[in-house]
């Protein structure tokens, strides 16, 4: 039985889906009618550097089709064999649209390089410098609402898309300016200005490729919407810290998340579980986030010397330039344990310091037995996290 919950996802993946198809339609008309307008033009004008802004268009007109593919297929529902959803296959979608601006930037520095030494004349007119002025004007317009849909939807494909109509643009005015010394000063800068054009196109690939493997691989997610869910967190009264908030990304807007809260250790599992419910609603509806797993550090509320204990012990951890946060302190003192977990900088040796923090927790309290668990800083920390 579908929750709402489910029914707001399912109808969110539908719109987002609709939206992309939209904007990449109206790229691909809009690329292959330039594509068009500048061939004419290139192949009756003889210019190298007007038909390879065309080829250039056309490649963009192939990314935005494969986009429309990418979020089709991403927008399909989770299923028994894929319960994550195919959110993912986006990603896939951003490599190929990637692959194909690179083919189309080396092809163009190869052709471009062959004319720097077997030259032609290019026979530009009134007429042709008019339609590739038009054509700026378009891919300008273009680049800018693609890109800004692209950001809205969540679509690194349109993103890079829209970048690379914006690059287009800027191609396409030093065809423009080529063209425009020609018929004052007849000379031509048609191969040379192909080279330029072929770089930039590879450079774009490059990049476009370079973001899309960070979204495979596993980046560090941005800042604010770590800090957005803690501070969400943070709001309810039985919260004393938010930690180890992990964020798994499936697909463009498709996060599932994770994270450790400090309560009070008498609260009950009962209360846990009614906080962790509230949380769960909450963040979803604030974030679109869905919080799978909530773990507990117990706080230290009824004992004034387990809490002397940990402000030593924290000054001491932290004292250390590698040592980012200390939290999950819990000492039994009639146990004689302590427990606690610290976020430690990329930067150390890990083991080195594990051995360092041991000796120094164990010089302080010789007759506790030590739980120290070495944590991985997964979002960026600051001032307000220690």
């Amino acid at each position: 039985m579908k929750t709402s919950k489910d029914n707001d996802v399912l109808s969110t993946i539908m719109q987002r889906e609709k939206s992309i198809v939209k904007v990449s339609v109206i790229s691909i008309v809009a690329n292959f009618l330039l594509a068009g307008f500048k061939a004419a033009v290139g192949f009756f004008a003889n210019s190298i550097a007007v038909i390879l802004d065309a080829v250039n268009n056309l490649s963009d007109a192939l990314s935005s089709v494969v986009t429309i593919i990418g979020a089709k297929l991403g927008a399909k529902l989770p299923d028994k064999k894929h319960p994550m959803g195919y959110g993912r296959i986006e990603y896939i979608s951003s490599m190929v649209v990637a692959a194909i601006v690179l083919y189309a930037g080396i092809t163009s520095l190869v052709e471009s390089i062959k004319k720097i030494f077997h030259p032609s004349k290019p026979e530009y007119n009134m007429i042709s410098i008019v339609i590739i002025s038009v054509a700026v004007v378009v891919k300008l317009l273009l680049g800018k609402y693609v890109k800004k849909q692209g950001t809205k939807l969540n679509s690194s494909a349109l993103v890079a898309s829209g970048s690379d109509a914006l690059f287009d643009a800027i191609l396409s005015t030093s065809v423009l300016a080529s063209a425009i010394i020609y018929l004052i000063w007849k000379i031509s800068l048609e191969a040379y200005v192909g080279v330029i054009i072929s770089v930039f196109i590879i450079k774009a690939g490059l990049e476009i490729m370079k973001d899309t493997l960070d979204d495979v691989i596993g980046k560090r997610e941005n800042p604010e919407v770590s800090r957005k869910i803690k501070e969400l967190i943070m709001q309810e009264p039985e919260v004393k810290g938010v930690y180890d908030l992990i964020l798994f990304n499936y697909g463009p807007n498709k996060y599932y998340s994770s994270v450790h809260l400090e309560l009070p250790d008498t609260m009950t599992v009962d209360e846990v579980d009614i906080l962790t419910r509230r949380l769960q609603i909450r963040i979803y509806k604030e974030s679109g986030i869905i919080l799978t797993g909530v773990g507990v550090y117990s706080f230290n509320t009824q004992n004034e010397e387990a809490a002397k204990i940990r402000d030593t012990i924290q000054n001491t951890i932290l004292s250390h330039e590698w040592a980012l946060q200390m939290h999950g302190f819990y000492a039994n003192t009639e146990e004689k344990t302590l427990r606690f977990d610290v976020v430690l900088s990329f930067d150390v040796d890990r083991k080195k310091a594990f051995k360092i923090m041991m000796q120094e927790v164990k010089s302080l309290y010789p007759d506790y037995k030590l739980e120290i668990l070495p944590d991985i800083d997964f979002t960026d920390l600051d001032s307000s996290d220690l």
